[in-house]
């Protein structure tokens, strides 16, 4: 039997096959278009500063001077506050979905579902609501990812966590609140809006609804064999920064000057105080009230926030405007008309009764201590 000589030109195999090396030019290239990119980015973000700094007197100037109009007119407030909102919170808007798609770059469906798969209970409803707040799906996106959850064996409890603190605990919101109102109002949002996914999901699951859901979901269960193996380096996962911009910040600007007009109008139009009295603390019901109008209604995180920031400036209770902001945007009608593609009416009752019952004990909490 003929040993192989050291040096002989035999074939290596292909489990031991080294990538050719790199020539110099293309690593040349390489490193100056990531240099580009990053002079690019420093630029950006250079821009993005002064023009965030020149909001406030700007839209003082236009308001006042330019238009005329008087400081002390309603309508000189409400056009003030549309014209300061506006940049200021598309701005917020674009840097924060800019950090968000670069976050995002690194979380892929199949990772998700493989952090979760074989997890116990308790412990995968709380990693699925910390999955659901820095992955990158909505509602609208509830469908194909029970499926995908339920193929790989994820519990139905843990799938309704994830399912719930996704849309509820939105990043967008998060950072928009951080930069309006402070820490306090942000960690506050994260906290209530992870407990209310965590202890719905624990308890869904304990109920053991797994019937109401559409046999056909049960009937097409195959472990999933895609995998994902997209690489991407300093310079793509800026260009996902730049992507997720242009499709979100696309989609939702007119959401958000919606939502800053409707501000504006509040901020301007309605009296002081007189907010206070249907949406205070000393009115019990102006939680269940908010709620009962959140959930009919459809909007995205950054096109409540502004209107959140007038009910706030008008004398409305903390945890009756958080009560109300959870429910449009974690607990929304759309959703539940898409998850009736998977669950029967009793566990769509049942997810959103404790979901609901959640944000109420929050605004009612929140009322009470603050």
């Amino acid at each position: 039997m003929k040993l192989p000589v050291l040096g002989e030109s035999e074939e290596a195999p292909a489990c031991c096959a080294q990538p050719a090396p790199r020539t110099t030019a293309e690593a040349a290239a390489r490193g100056a278009s990531r240099v580009k990119t990053a002079a690019l980015l420093a630029g950006g973000l250079a821009v993005w500063a002064a023009a965030y700094a020149l909001v406030h007197p700007l839209s003082e100037l236009a308001a006042f001077r330019v238009l005329g109009l008087s400081p002390s007119s309603r309508l000189g407030q409400s056009v003030a506050f549309f014209l300061y909102d506006a940049p200021k919170v598309l701005l917020l808007l674009v840097l924060i979905v800019f950090g968000v798609g670069i976050v995002r770059s690194f979380f892929t469906a199949e990772r998700t579902r493989a952090l979760l798969a074989g997890r116990r209970e308790s412990v995968g409803n709380v990693l699925a609501a910390l999955l659901g707040v820095v992955t990158p799906f909505c509602s609208c996106s509830a469908v194909p990812l029970f499926l995908g959850f339920v193929e790989v064996g994820i519990p139905l409890g843990v799938t309704l966590s994830f399912l719930v603190a996704a849309p509820m605990v939105n990043e967008v919101a998060l950072v928009l609140l951080l930069g309006l109102f402070g820490w306090k109002v942000a960690a506050l949002y994260l906290v209530t809006g992870l407990a209310i996914a965590v202890a719905a999901g624990f308890v869904l699951g304990r109920m053991k609804l797994e019937r109401y859901v559409e046999p056909w979901v049960y009937a097409s269960m195959k472990r999933s064999e895609v995998h994902e193996r997209e690489r991407l380096g300093f310079q793509g996962r800026v260009e996902k920064g730049v992507e997720a911009v242009r499709d979100v910040v696309g989609k939702v600007w007119p959401w958000v000057l919606a939502g800053i007009a409707v501000g504006a109008g509040v901020h301007g139009y309605v009296p002081e105080g007189l907010l206070a009295g249907f949406m205070g603390k000393s009115a019990w019901w102006s939680v269940p009230a908010a709620v009962a109008i959140g959930v009919p209604m459809y909007s995205n995180a950054a096109g409540i926030i502004p209107v959140v920031e007038a009910l706030l400036g008008k004398g409305a209770a903390l945890g009756t405007v958080l009560a109300f902001m959870m429910s449009v945007i974690g607990l929304s009608l759309p959703e539940i008309v898409i998850l009736r593609k998977v669950l029967r009416p009793p566990l769509i009752a049942a997810f959103v009764g404790i979901v609901a019952l959640g944000i109420l004990l929050v605004g009612w909490l929140f009322n009470a201590v603050l």
